[in-house]
């Protein structure tokens, strides 16, 4: 009588075929699902994580959208537990914190791509709208970067007033205003445009400059000073 074979020992070797492309060719040797789905493998050791990290690609649209997603959701709709959760965001923190030390080693206008890199890995697939104000030095580098709102899936809540008030505080002598598009496309409204112009008229007789409102969606970016609207 023929012996069954063992799903345990059939992923384990799986994962082990995984981890040698992975130090022997780099991150772009593995696809998406792989990626996931030796990160499930962490905490769910014993189990042949690949259906899973498929189905949660399929439910949550993307690579993107699902390290994105926060532990409720991912609870929710994912049907995973803790330690599955808890491996998906450290991925997704650790990666943030390197993109933002790109971002922190220099000036910002100087390190642009960096800056959008982190805007877009951050913020490009949150499924709300947030407002973010990065406050500069008068070197240009970033003093702090902070959460000034956050809102419904088309609107958030945004005070004039508390921006310049908070650049006040820190001694900025720059601002950069960001906030994402959650319908993916980054083109700004005509609300985006009167706020940003209402900040650079607050910020101008105190000597805050407004160097950009940049909007980061799915499908790319767009910056305000570039489209000649600051």
């Amino acid at each position: 009588m023929m012996n069954e074979p063992d799903p345990a020992a059939d992923a384990s070797g799986h994962r082990a075929r995984l981890r040698k492309r992975l130090a022997e060719q780099g991150p772009e040797a593995l696809q998406d699902h792989e990626l996931v789905e030796y990160l499930l493998a962490l905490a769910i050791p014993r189990r042949d994580t690949k259906p899973i990290a498929r189905r949660l690609l399929a439910e949550f649209g993307g690579f993107g959208r699902l390290m994105a997603a926060d532990a409720a959701t991912l609870a929710r709709i994912g049907g995973i537990g803790e330690g599955a959760i808890a491996a998906l965001k450290i991925a997704e923190a650790s990666a943030l914190r390197l993109l933002r030390s790109k971002v922190v080693e220099q000036p910002v206008l100087a390190s642009w791509q960096a800056l959008l890199d982190y805007l877009h890995a951050d913020m490009a697939h949150r499924p709300i709208e947030r407002v973010r104000a990065l406050h500069l030095s008068g070197r240009n580098m970033l003093i702090r970067d902070e959460l000034v709102a956050e809102g419904t899936i088309d609107q958030a809540a945004v005070h004039v007033r508390e921006i310049i008030r908070r650049a006040i505080d820190l001694s900025s002598a720059a601002i950069i205003l960001v906030h994402n598009h959650p319908g993916g496309d980054p083109t700004p409204s005509r609300q985006d445009i009167q706020l940003t112009r209402e900040v650079v008229e607050a910020g101008r007789p105190l000597g805050i400059t407004v160097h950009d409102h940049v909007i980061i969606g799915a499908n790319g970016h767009k910056s305000m000073r570039a489209l000649g609207l600051i």
